[in-house]
């Protein structure tokens, strides 16, 4: 038997502690009554019933492919380890020559990776706007702009597949201020065997991979001290 959501007191699962509870939208099992008690159930449109089971299998649907992309980051990529560092990725590994590349940034401007070779130490990082985890790490990655202001320091912020007028918007409103590129046929994050978002490429002045991240890592710290590390070299 079913109830209304419109009808919450009648709902014997209010208390339920699912996270799924509050999109379900319309459906849950009713109290039952007593023995023998007849009990009669308010009327839910075949419309409403459909919506309803299109929500949840759209909400299963995300589940299923928020855990692919777990494991295919956690158990192809880093080999079952919980932390983010790897050591190769793609045809790129740490302590080789990173990938030169040339796209256009949000001001319509040619920028290329070489630009800072001897000059400074490059982060890129490889993010989308509807990627929860790239938003995650994007303050963070503000944060630690912040500390190392003025250093030799560049954050290289490599949008995947999304057009500047969805982008531009997206950083204007967060108020970041790194510099934004756009990938947008992703043949950077190709270059550089990118399979999962966020995935972030550390560069020494030399321009050769000093650290590869795949998938989020709250905290900046660890990012600062390597990044130092490079600066005084």
């Amino acid at each position: 038997m079913f109830s209304s959501f419109n009808n919450p007191k009648s709902c014997a699962l209010k208390d339920c502690p699912c996270p799924l509870r509050p999109f379900c939208g319309a459906l849950f099992l009713d109290n039952f009554g007593k023995a023998g008690e007849k009990k009669v159930m308010p009327s839910v449109s075949p419309t409403a019933r459909l919506g309803s089971l299109v929500s949840i299998l759209a909400l299963t649907l995300f589940a299923a492919v928020t855990i692919w992309i777990n494991y295919e980051i956690k158990v192809k990529i880093q080999g079952g380890r919980g932390g983010g560092s790897v050591h190769e990725m793609g045809n790129v590994q740490v302590g080789k020559a990173a990938p030169d590349f040339s796209i256009l940034d949000l001001s319509n401007r040619m920028v290329s990776l070489s630009d800072y070779r001897n000059k400074k130490v490059v982060l890129l990082d490889f993010w989308a706007t509807w990627c929860g985890p790239c938003r995650m790490e994007m303050v963070d990655l503000q944060a630690l702009q912040d500390k190392l202001k003025g250093k030799d320091f560049e954050i290289l912020s490599l949008n995947q597949g999304e057009a500047a007028d969805q982008v531009g918007p997206f950083i204007s409103r967060k108020k970041y201020g790194f510099h934004v590129l756009l990938d947008s046929d992703q043949s950077v994050a190709n270059k550089y065997g990118v399979r999962g978002i966020p995935t972030l490429v550390l560069i020494d002045k030399q321009g050769v991979i000093r650290s590869l991240q795949v998938g989020y890592s709250p905290g900046s710290d660890e990012w600062e001290r390597k990044i130092n590390d490079l600066i005084g070299k």
